[in-house]
């Protein structure tokens, strides 16, 4: 059997690919498949977590085995039929380091296998890959973006700078010949010294 696997970017936009592969293939192979629909440069580490059908993590799978004993399992050791036992079921995967790509993958449907075919092939693309990766954080608000201020936003801080004196601080009672006293008895007592 051959599986088709949505394969949707975490992004505000909906970008996602459908990719078929063989369900006795392995999460190392629609690794690979999902890094070429996606055209995802580099070989960062990635991992899987197969999720229930509440989104709870079950299991997680890295790309390398990061075990202190060095048997734990990685995505060459699971199979997708073991991954996926059924249309609806998710997996979710992380690409990345620096910048973290996000993906949700979903069983659509099963269907039989094409002769000549080298799968993982990716069948279906919608929505344009971004250059970087998504940010959670990301907000279309001026004042926390990199673009530059316009006139009309300091309004209201013209008004209240203008509206306070910095006249009205000064001390008046500050004379300038104290000062000098001060500066003679400082080099008087260096004079002293020697």
């Amino acid at each position: 059997m051959v599986y088709k696997i949505r394969i949707i970017l975490d992004a505000k936009e909906d970008i996602f690919r459908d990719i078929e592969i063989k369900d006795k293939q392995n999460l190392w192979n629609l690794h690979l498949g999902i890094k070429s629909a996606f055209s995802l440069a580099g070989e960062d580490l990635s991992i899987f977590s197969i999720l229930d059908k509440d989104g709870v993590v079950l299991k997680t799978v890295p790309l390398e085995d990061m075990s202190d004993d060095g048997d734990g399992e990685i995505m060459s050791d699971i199979y997708l039929h073991e991954a996926f036992a059924n249309v609806g079921d998710k997996v979710h995967f992380q690409y990345g380091f620096m910048e973290l790509w996000e993906f949700f993958c979903e069983l659509v449907e099963e269907i039989e296998e094409k002769p000549a075919v080298n799968y993982p092939l990716t069948v279906f693309r919608f929505g344009k890959v971004p250059l970087k990766a998504p940010s959670k954080t990301a907000k279309k608000n001026a004042r926390n973006s990199v673009m530059p201020l316009m006139d009309d936003e300091f309004g209201s801080f013209e008004d209240e700078f203008n509206a306070t004196s910095f006249a009205d601080e000064d001390d008046e009672t500050f004379n300038d010949d104290e000062e000098d006293d001060y500066n003679d008895d400082f080099e008087e007592s260096d004079t002293n010294d020697n």
